[in-house]
């Protein structure tokens, strides 16, 4: 397994959740784009990632309240969630790009309750 994601839950609605996805083998965490989220029943989207150019992008919805992070001494990235709402509840992914291959973690559920 070279990305392995943790840190998902049952949280109540307000609480908060660290994710952490966990990079090995071939994959530094240098290589690891960011986060994405497959809601029940709809397409896998993009939640936070770095880009190509520095800088940190956040999808509108949970701008204020999730922040990534890349600790590269410990080759894990990091998504901090707080102020979760039930609308946040999916399957949470990273994802790894080493030209021209991509990578997935096996996704870690987060369940929001209200």
């Amino acid at each position: 397994v070279q990305l392995q994601a943790s840190g998902g839950g049952l949280v109540q609605a307000g609480g908060s959740l660290r994710l952490s996805c966990a990079a090995s083998g071939t994959i530094s965490s240098r290589n690891i784009e960011g986060w994405y989220r497959q809601a029940p029943g709809k397409q896998r989207e993009p939640v936070a990632t770095f880009t190509s150019i520095g800088t940190i992008w956040y999808t509108d919805s949970v701008k204020g309240r999730f922040t990534i992070s890349r600790d590269n001494a410990k080759n894990t990235v990091y998504l901090q969630m707080n102020w979760l709402k039930p609308e946040d509840t999916g399957v949470y992914y990273c994802n790894a790009k080493v030209w021209p291959l991509s990578y997935w973690g096996q996704g870690t559920e987060v369940t929001v309750s209200s």
